[in-house]
């Protein structure tokens, strides 16, 4: 059944686990109708089974961000399913393995600013159509993006590129009424640390579900009204 004209309609990338999963999350227990997606099939089977219990309508489509057909499909889904989206949130991301700028392959960088960047301009752009004023795109940038991590070179490019293109978009958009977030969560208790820090102090940080909150909350705020840089840190400070 076509989703309902009075419930507002999200998209989220990466929403197979952490971040994205606790904003979708979030956004199903406000009562959004969500669309989620990742490249994990198994993953979005596993999401879509816990959100289909608050009671609102849930989708899952599988999707690679750095594909253009990938993308195109995946807003056709949600323009045959809900006819329009009212929130866009590009928080499908890759970070890679540690590996110093003369270490680092051309491939390992190609795919983390294909998937991070890339990722998000083909899944703003396909997005674009079917937004109304009113509705509001949410980049997950990380703190990366006003800082630099060594080891880490296409991971901070990549999110430093994602500032710029967040606040161009957010001046040209402006006179159409949509809204764009940059989000910039601080150290967040996802599977990500396994990689980079298997012993870090997780219990110092904060949960997803505490920035998937903030997130709705500026979703929700009236749409005379917005947040343009949504940073979020543990309150112990950074670790």
């Amino acid at each position: 059944m076509p989703g309902s004209p009075e419930r507002k309609v999200g998209i989220i990338t990466g929403a197979g686990r952490g971040i994205g999963l606790a904003i979708a999350d979030a956004m199903a227990r406000a009562g959004f109708d969500v669309l989620l997606t990742a490249r994990s099939v198994a993953q979005l089977k596993s999401a879509a089974k816990r959100l289909e219990s608050h009671g609102t309508r849930v989708l899952a489509e599988a999707c690679d961000v750095r594909d253009p057909r990938s993308v195109r499909s995946l807003f056709s889904a949600a323009k045959r399913e809900f006819k329009g989206i009212d929130v866009l949130v590009n928080n499908a991301g890759y970070a890679g393995p540690e590996q110093n700028v003369d270490e680092m392959s051309l491939e390992e960088w190609r795919t983390t600013l294909d998937t991070n960047l890339t990722g998000t301009f083909l899944c703003t752009q396909a997005a674009l159509p079917l937004m109304r004023r009113g509705s509001t795109i949410v980049n997950n940038l990380s703190v990366a993006a006003k800082g630099g991590f060594p080891g880490m070179a296409a991971y901070v490019a990549s999110k430093h590129g994602l500032m710029g293109f967040s606040i161009t978009l957010r001046a040209e958009l402006r006179p159409r009424g949509i809204r764009v977030i940059a989000l910039m969560p601080g150290a967040t208790d996802t599977e990500i640390w396994k990689q980079f820090w298997p012993d870090a102090p997780r219990s110092r940080m904060m949960s997803p579900a505490s920035v998937a909150g903030a997130v709705v909350n500026a979703i929700l705020l009236p749409e005379n009204a917005t947040v343009e840089e949504l940073v979020i840190a543990p309150t112990g400070g950074a670790l």
